[in-house]
């Protein structure tokens, strides 16, 4: 093999990594945008979740507080059936 078609060869080989090199630095390019793109869609996805973790805590110390009304309502209920059972019996106890 002479010399010229070894350096020959060597440029096409040479010309080939170039291209091969190019074609891995757009790819490695688009993935490196793809990852900013999906990092930023994860960031608004965790933002997005801690607000509703907070909207969550909030209706759940609000459903808390309905309960504890209702349950103070009832109470004052009972208490005052119990307060005019008691009433009926004193007046039944007076006669």
């Amino acid at each position: 093999m002479s010399t010229s078609s070894q350096l020959t060869k060597i440029l096409e080989k040479t010309s080939r990594l170039i291209e091969l090199c190019a074609a891995l630095q757009e790819e490695n390019d688009l993935l490196k945008l793809e990852n900013e793109t999906l990092s930023s869609a994860l960031a608004a996805s965790k933002n997005k979740s801690k607000e509703m973790d907070e909207k969550l805590s909030v209706l759940k110390l609000a459903k808390s507080f309905s309960d504890t009304n209702e349950k103070s309502l009832d109470i004052k209920q009972k208490i005052n059936e119990f307060v005019q059972e008691i009433d009926k019996c004193i007046v039944l106890l007076k006669k």
